[in-house]
């Protein structure tokens, strides 16, 4: 459990007049308590439920499968577990925020995560609690990483990485797409991280398709290959896209990295805190421009415990950024019919601009493989 994460809590409750914090998703669950309920992501009505109170007491509602797992992990003060199939998890949330004297307060609590039947439970059970939408509060504390946040993120960006470059300098006329995904999977695990979401692998014709997995298409020369995955350690994400092209680049596709990679790096001086999202996607547009593509409507995201999060660095919004927030930033170039050519890399900002997380795989070229 992350203390400052606790502390960070605490001072929004207190800024915001509630009592307590209730985190009901996935994500939020792990913000505050460090760990990842295992089953809690796969199957929807075992709730984990992590109650911080105003004074930074942290107690937790579990199913009755997990507790194990949780009281192994420690640092909850209070657990309330409940039996699957015969007990319901919003009345012990009930009975641990009765047993908290909280049971007439004012609450922030996840509203995105709940379904209508468990919010009507508690408006129920809880009627001279006042339960305010807590979503955007959890949302913005995210977007500022702890120490301890940035050190897993740097380690997941670099395996990430690694897996992707490694897996490519594998890659071979008549390889199959699948071929590919088997390295990459293995390099993803051998390098240390627990899962991996969305990996894409596009060649030729497919490489066009945004999010599309691989399939058993067969590497040919002169294909392009689209290659991300988002590793994940501890309910964290690092997602890292590179391209590569089997043999010898054309002389459009040389163009096109190079303009791409003129934006990676005219985005990542502009990176720095106090530079507006909205800016930095601006000035980003006046270089990829030049290419005479549709662009999509940013250029990057924040990232973490969500694939994307905010702050976006795009066309709406008028966020700034600060030192701590971590974005994937992403120049990309989608032609329809023909191709896709996507750099991806995390980014940290720093005191005084920003660090490249993703730093194992060289991109200023386009990477030959085969």
């Amino acid at each position: 459990m992350d203390q400052q994460i606790i502390e960070r809590q605490r001072k929004a409750i207190a800024e915001r007049g509630l009592d307590a914090l209730i985190a009901i998703s996935p994500e939020n669950v792990t913000y505050t308590t460090g760990m990842v309920v295992p089953s809690q992501s796969l199957m929807r009505w075992r709730h984990a439920i992590a109650v911080v109170t105003a004074g930074g007491q942290v107690s937790m509602v579990v199913i009755d499968m997990e507790e194990s797992a949780v009281r192994a992990h420690g640092g909850v003060e209070q657990l309330r577990v409940y039996r699957e199939f015969v007990e319901e998890p919003m009345d012990k949330l009930c009975e641990l925020l009765a047993s908290l004297k909280l049971d007439g307060a004012n609450l922030g609590i996840e509203m995105e995560y709940l379904s209508g039947k468990e919010l009507a439970t508690l408006q129920r059970k809880l009627p001279q609690a006042s339960l305010v939408a807590a979503d955007e509060i959890f949302h913005g504390l995210r977007q500022v990483k702890t120490g301890a946040e940035l050190a897993l993120l740097r380690a997941l960006s670099k395996i990430t990485d690694k897996a992707i470059c490694d897996a490519l300098k594998r890659a071979r006329p008549g390889m199959s797409e699948m071929d590919l995904a088997g390295h990459l999977v293995s390099g993803i695990f051998t390098g240390g991280a627990e899962h991996f979401k969305l990996m894409i692998i596009a060649s030729g014709e497919r490489s066009q398709f945004p999010n599309v997995g691989p399939s058993s298409r067969l590497l040919q020369n002169g294909d392009i290959i689209r290659m991300e995955i988002f590793g994940v350690r501890n309910g964290y994400h690092a997602g890292v896209c590179r391209t590569a092209v089997v043999g010898s680049p054309t002389p459009e596709q040389e163009k096109i990295w190079a303009n791409l990679i003129e934006c990676k790096y005219l985005v990542m001086e502009l990176i720095k805190p106090g530079a507006s999202c909205k800016d930095v996607y601006q000035k980003f547009l006046q270089k990829f421009s030049e290419l005479g593509f549709e662009p999509i409507s940013f250029v990057g995201h924040g990232i973490g415990l969500f694939l994307h999060e905010e702050p976006y660095l795009g066309r709406y919004g008028a966020r700034t950024l600060e030192e701590g927030m971590v974005l994937a930033i992403e120049p990309l170039v989608f032609i329809p019919g023909r191709m896709g050519l996507q750099n991806k890399d995390m980014i940290a900002v720093t005191k005084d601009g920003c660090e490249l997380l993703s730093d194992y795989t060289p991109t200023d070229k386009l990477i030959r493989v085969g």
